[in-house]
């Protein structure tokens, strides 16, 4: 079973390891990806707005996927 508040949770601490833990490994590498770049190329303004929704999608995905197959 996922659990999405660890899903998030994961996802707010490091952007796509909440992915990874719901089992897509190449969408959490792409998070990590898109929010290292933002983080970077806006000086930190777009980088909160795509931290969290890594973590939103992260939470979302476990909620409504909540058995691992």
């Amino acid at each position: 079973m996922r659990e999405p508040i660890l899903a998030g949770f994961l996802s707010f601490l490091i952007p796509g390891l909440g992915q990874i833990y719901n089992g897509r490994v190449i969408v959490g590498i792409v998070w990590l990806i898109l929010t290292g770049v933002s983080w970077i190329g806006s000086a930190g303004l777009l980088g909160w707005v795509v931290h969290l929704i890594a973590a939103w999608c992260a939470f979302s995905y476990a909620r409504d996927n909540p058995v691992r197959t």
